[in-house]
């Protein structure tokens, strides 16, 4: 098996397993505080950072050096809320529709990185993020007389991740990705153990195990994910993160009980293709410029 197949195995396992992952965290959503949920969650994944920074080279003292402190501690937070934000729009929005609203990420992240990054955006990535937004609208529609309000939630929830990844982009600059991947877990952690305790509930013995079962796929999905970019480049990793929302309508409409709108649809298949030609045209740009320099 070639590095290039293992690494396409490794990015199919870390999109299933987050998606098994985003349904349990529905179900205990439903039931107990999404910031309640992402601690107990956050608290694993931290371990696990910890102890994996721990084993580089040069230990957990190397790992944790950073150029960009500042930086690192405001992604680590963004991710933070970005968790809580996504279970609770699971929980009151749906796998499917969530899922379709967060695929519009790309686009934004393309929209945002003029003025915080200073990059140039041609003519084909402007209408890309048109038709994008296009997209998005169409999943936005209101079913009924009046726009559900609880979808600004999943609006919030994309441009919070858009931010995250844009300052994940201006953090790379300076520091390797296991130290940013380090800071995440960390300052993820410390942020939820401030806030969640808070919102302790009392969890029954079979939601506990529900819970271990979250943070095992929390764990896991992640490190598949870092085996996956140590294999393949971002712009073969992404395209294929879009079977999430996949994964999240046959999940939604087969356990959940959820609905697909035409629009939705309809939408949700502009949107991915947009953001699709969105990462290959950053991925050709960022080429020809490295060619060029």
């Amino acid at each position: 098996m070639t590095s290039k197949t293992q690494g396409y195995i490794f990015v199919l396992l870390a999109i299933t397993i987050f998606s098994l992952q985003d349904a349990i965290s529905k179900h205990l959503a439903a039931t107990y505080p999404p910031i309640f949920v992402t601690m107990i969650r956050y608290w694993a994944f931290a371990l696990f950072t910890i102890i994996l920074a721990s084993k580089m080279r040069g230990g957990l003292k190397t790992t944790a050096r950073t150029k960009r402190p500042l930086l690192q501690v405001v992604r680590g937070v963004l991710l933070a809320v970005q968790v809580v934000l996504a279970i609770t729009c699971f929980a009151v929005i749906g796998l499917a529709r969530s899922q379709a609203i967060f695929s519009a990420t790309p686009i934004l992240i393309a929209l945002l990185s003029m003025p915080i990054l200073g990059e140039r955006v041609g003519w084909r990535r402007w209408m890309a993020i048109g038709v994008g937004l296009f997209g998005v609208l169409l999943i936005l529609k209101p079913e009924g007389e009046f726009f559900d309000v609880k979808l600004l939630l999943a609006i919030i929830s994309c441009f919070n991740f858009a931010f995250y990844v844009i300052a994940t982009r201006l953090v790379s600059r300076d520091d390797s990705s296991m130290t940013s991947f380090f800071y995440t877990g960390v300052i993820g952690g410390i942020t939820m153990s401030i806030i969640g305790p808070f919102y302790w509930s009392s969890m029954s013995p079979g939601d506990w195990g529900w819970m271990a079962l979250v943070c095992m796929t929390s764990i896991s999905s992640h490190y598949f994910l870092i085996r996956a970019y140590d294999l393949l480049d971002a712009a073969a990793v992404q395209p294929l993160t879009y079977l999430s929302l996949v994964y999240a309508s046959i999940i939604g409409v087969t356990i959940y009980d959820e609905t697909l709108s035409i629009n939705m649809i309809i939408g949700s298949i502009i949107v991915v293709s947009a953001g699709i030609f969105t990462i290959w045209r950053e991925h050709v740009v960022g080429r020809r410029t490295a060619t060029a320099n």
